[in-house]
């Protein structure tokens, strides 16, 4: 088999159909572009999870009359809220942290939001309890130990919110890809029927290779590479937008919370590996097979 003869063909096939290639590319661009957003928002998830994981805390707050009089916690009921977290078997750590450090943090923290700093009074953040349990799974029961004790004014367990930003998270992935579904659907249809209409037009040239004792398969194989190659055009795209999405927009709208260690800065080595080579094998493959199915049931050649 010369493969220059195979190669012109390719090119030949997908220069005559030129409309319809740049749809098949351009959807499955899109296709595979939702689905690596979709496992990049699952990368973030588990490096979220590293860097949280052992650092979700439960933070017992005290009410507004002991964090504005009792700022060393040595007065009662402060005191003896202390000495009672010490001394559970379920927390490993409590660290006190009064108003005005309550208040320093938040600066900090929000430092590139005078906006919100302005609006804030250290007045509203209460001085705190920070808990590192010995077991997280047991958190609820220090929300029920403590949350009903003279001078607090709530408990809260981090690792309820985190669990709730983490479905945040699994909504925005499974919805990228359901409509990555949708037009993955698409992009299968677009490549049947390109090979459909490639082989078609070329029908007598195939014709004359099958009487001069062309095989099938050393006929139909230019079709299918022009699927296989359509397919890995369509997620270089993707891998490319992904990266400049990441450049252009991600980087610069989340700036504030990445700065902040709020949300993980999603780093290009990420999209590269493993997004990116997971994207090219699934559009070879996808290609490849679709392709393969079409020209069996399909075309006669």
């Amino acid at each position: 088999m010369r493969f220059s003869f195979v190669l012109t063909e390719v090119l030949t096939g997908l220069r005559r159909n030129v409309t319809m290639t740049v749809a098949m590319i351009l959807t499955t661009a899109i296709s595979l572009g939702l689905l690596g957003g979709g496992l990049l928002v699952v990368r973030m998830i588990d490096h979220m999870r590293d860097n949280f994981g052992d650092e979700v805390e439960v933070n017992v707050y005290l009410n507004r009359d002991i964090s504005t009089t009792d700022k060393d916690c040595k007065q009662q009921p402060c005191a003896g809220i202390q000495s009672a977290l010490s001394q559970d078997a379920n927390v490993e750590d409590v660290r006190w942290e009064n108003q005005d450090q309550a208040f320093d943090r938040f600066q900090r923290v929000f430092s590139g939001q005078p906006e919100l700093l302005e609006l804030t009074r250290k007045e509203s953040l209460p001085a705190t309890f920070h808990l590192k349990l010995r077991n997280p799974d047991r958190a609820d029961v220090i929300v029920q130990t403590y949350s009903n004790k003279p001078g607090v004014d709530r408990v809260e367990d981090q690792g309820v919110f985190l669990e709730r930003f983490f479905g945040v998270l699994n909504g925005v992935r499974n919805g990228t890809w359901v409509v990555a579904a949708i037009q993955a659907v698409a992009a299968l249809l677009l490549i049947s029927n390109t090979i459909q209409v490639s082989a078609f037009t070329r029908r007598t040239e195939v014709g004359i290779m099958r009487l001069v004792g062309a095989t099938r398969w050393y006929t139909q194989l230019p079709f299918l590479l022009e699927a296989v190659v359509a397919g890995l055009v369509g997620a270089l795209l993707a891998i490319g937008g992904l990266v400049g999405i990441k450049g252009i927009f991600i980087d610069n709208v989340l700036a504030e919370p990445i700065a902040a260690n709020i949300i993980p800065r999603i780093p290009l080595l990420d999209i590269f590996w493993p997004v990116a080579p997971i994207l090219i094998v699934v559009a070879m493959l996808i290609s490849a097979v679709t392709g393969y199915v079409t020209l069996r049931l399909y075309v006669r050649t």
